[in-house]
């Protein structure tokens, strides 16, 4: 039976891949910072020995977006310089590392769909960091490895956008959503059904990059409309501008990602996003 570590257990993809553990024939690992410090290289090297780790999924990542600004060192850290610590402990062992990172690598300036091979060009310290996690990887090139960029994540655990939505529309008569971001979402479980059914078949000599998220396109303000719909919640919903909304850290303004590449080398079907985020509120217990 493989052994798989997966870190960041206590975020959405990683509380997901546990909820999904059982209907897989794995042996899993699960860590988050307190019971295995990814930035820690002795301690994780040690763990990797002691439990014959075969397969690394890291989940972990600080993505507080706008508190990256002032908090670089520690972004820094988690997004770049652990991912190299698993990269080289990775190759030194023999260990597959699947790796997530994220579209905010991208500047969102494109006008049709980002390809894994097209230029980054990161807005903020966020971006900047997960991209830096992205060049060690590659630098350092773990055989049977693989990145997977996603955008819009969401999930029944956790803080996220859908469950912001439930919680202001039961609170409030509207709100104001911003409809100049286009991108679409990704039900986390999906992602990590995705990560538990190509982990057999990953088998490369050089780190592959691949784009997932939900099929379909979409704005923040589509999304949170479809989310009181589906919750039968009385809370108008007003498109605004991004410029009415200021965070610390810019936002892409586009960050749709082709998908073809994943589909292709592994026959992988993909979602739309409706139908996840359906899925998702029964499970919450929010869709009337």
């Amino acid at each position: 039976m493989t052994n798989i570590l997966v870190t960041g257990a206590k975020g959405q993809v990683g509380s997901e891949l546990q909820a999904l553990s059982s209907a897989y024939a794995y042996n899993f690992y699960f860590t988050d910072k307190e019971s295995l410090d990814i930035t820690d290289v002795n301690r994780v090297d040690d763990f990797i020995q002691e439990q014959q780790i075969e397969c690394i999924i890291n989940a972990a990542a600080y993505t507080a977006v706008d508190k990256a600004e002032d908090d670089a060192k520690i972004a820094d850290k988690i997004n770049h310089l652990a991912v190299k610590n698993l990269a080289q402990i990775a190759k030194e062992r023999g260990v597959k590392l699947i790796h997530i990172s994220t579209d905010y690598v991208f500047d969102g300036k494109n006008y049709k769909p980002y390809q894994e091979d097209d230029a980054t060009n990161p807005n903020g310290v966020y971006g900047a960091t997960k991209l830096a996690g992205e060049r060690a990887m590659q630098g350092i090139n773990p055989h049977n490895s693989v990145i997977i960029r996603t955008s819009w994540v969401y999930s029944s655990f956790g803080a996220n956008f859908v469950k912001t939505m439930l919680r202001l529309g039961k609170e409030r008569d509207s709100l104001g959503v911003i409809f100049d971001q286009v991108g679409t979402p990704t039900y986390a479980r999906d992602l990590a059904k995705a990560i538990l059914d190509i982990l057999p078949k990953v088998k490369n000599e050089q780190v592959a990059i691949y784009n997932y998220s939900n099929e379909g396109v979409l704005s923040w303000y589509d999304f949170a409309k479809e989310i009181m719909r589906m919750a039968k919640l009385e809370c108008s919903i007003n498109p605004i501008e991004t410029k009415e909304y200021p965070t610390p850290a810019a936002r892409p303004h586009y960050s749709l990602l082709n998908k073809a590449k994943i589909k292709e080398a592994y026959n992988l079907a993909i979602p739309f996003w409706k139908d996840s985020l359906e899925e998702c509120l029964k499970i919450m217990g929010e869709r009337r």
